[in-house]
């Protein structure tokens, strides 16, 4: 008989506007985390992005092969104010007409700013290759309209049609999954593969003796509310003049989070980090502080909640419907889930945590952190077998 013959390496095209380090996400840190390890399931990996580097990209490198970046057009700025700007979106969006000469046998792409998957639907039927989109939350008609007032109506039309524009969605969670087939998309169309965490990497890092009391890590965006650790600690100093609060993260709200820490007369009790460069960094903060605070409002999974779990600390969320983070807390036992915007109970829920820290020493039995699919090589094994089947179909 003869040798049998190994089955090509496929090729995937990645495209996203925003990518690890230059921008650190939940979405950016999913691709810097499985793409590489999507390598070993028989795929070759080329991102698409814009030129956020100044000489050469820096490839990620791995035993079994390489993820090139490629720049598609500029580095443009993602916001204009608070909101998303449209003007990047429509440029980075034309930019991907330029992937029609690139090989590929499928084309994937996260749905974020929505706009770029109209022509990439165009580039792979021309190309005749799948479209697959990644979908971190699906807003609906409600909180588009929370978001944007009366055009919030044209940002949920725009959403309604970005998801009948892919061959086959991957949601990072059940809840956005449900959501996809509520609006209509049917059940053979939308694939779990979720998100997760490196837990291994989080067990070896030492908490920081340098860390604040209270910490709030992510994008300094409206919907984050960094405010309410900020009104949160107002309330508590009172008591404990000695607590501090840490601010990780860089946005369009930091000026005036920075002009409210004055307002509250806070700002001496408050370290605003700015952007920090290494994950090890932040995951040592964590560690080192006693409760974290995540009072966002919209969340496709919880990176943030699910990484502050895995350091052995306390964690106070949001109850908002549009905040799937809450899911990976259990009230009361992990951490707290308090009225969306209610600064008073994140205060109070605050000073149960600091008065009953939580440090726990083995972190693998976690009920949430123990799921298998929230483990990076399972969640890259499951979406490399993804991508392959949707090619083979």
């Amino acid at each position: 008989m003869g040798k049998a013959t190994e089955a090509p390496r496929l090729r995937l095209l990645v495209v996203s506007d925003a990518i690890y380090p230059w921008h650190k996400g939940g979405k950016e840190v999913r691709y810097n985390e499985l793409l590489p390890r999507t390598l070993a399931h028989n795929i070759d990996v080329e991102l698409a992005t814009m030129r956020w580097w100044t000489t050469q990209p820096a490839d990620i490198v791995t035993s079994s092969g390489r993820v090139h970046y490629r720049a598609i057009c500029n580095n443009y700025p993602l916001y204009k104010g608070h909101r998303r700007s449209i003007r990047q979106a429509v440029l980075f969006a034309g930019s991907t007409m330029k992937l029609l000469r690139t090989r590929c046998d499928v084309i994937e792409a996260d749905h974020m700013p929505y706009l770029q998957l109209i022509p990439l639907r165009l580039v792979a039927s021309l190309k005749r290759t799948p479209l697959v989109v990644t979908w971190h939350e699906y807003w609906g008609v409600t909180y588009w309209r929370e978001y944007m007032g009366p055009l919030g109506l044209i940002g949920a039309a725009i959403e309604w049609l970005s998801a009948r524009l892919p061959h086959h969605i991957v949601a990072v969670n059940h809840e956005t999954q449900e959501r996809l087939h509520r609006s209509g998309l049917r059940d053979t169309k939308v694939s779990l593969v979720s998100n997760a965490i490196n837990l291994s990497r989080i067990a070896d890092v030492i908490a920081s003796d340098a860390a604040p009391d209270i910490l709030f890590v992510g994008r300094l965006l409206v919907h984050k509310r960094a405010d309410l650790a900020l009104r949160a600690l107002a309330s508590l100093i009172a008591d404990d003049p000695s607590l501090r609060l840490g601010i990780v993260g860089v946005g369009p709200e930091e000026a005036d989070l920075r002009h409210l820490a004055m307002q509250l007369g806070i700002r001496d009790h408050v370290v605003f980090y700015g952007e920090i460069e290494t994950q090890d960094t932040i995951w040592s903060l964590m560690k080192g502080a006693r409760v974290v605070l995540c009072p966002s409002e919209r969340e496709g999974f919880g990176m943030v909640v699910a990484e502050a779990l895995a350091s052995g600390t306390a964690v106070v969320v949001s109850d908002a419907p549009d905040n799937a983070s809450q899911e990976l807390v259990t009230d009361g036992v992990d951490g707290s889930i308090v009225v969306t915007g209610d600064a008073d109970g994140f205060a109070k829920a605050t000073r149960h945590w600091l008065d009953n820290p939580r440090h726990d020493t083995n972190l693998y039995e976690h009920p949430v952190l123990r799921r298998p699919e929230f483990n990076w090589d399972t969640a890259a094994a499951s979406y490399a077998a993804t991508i392959q089947s949707i090619v083979n179909a």
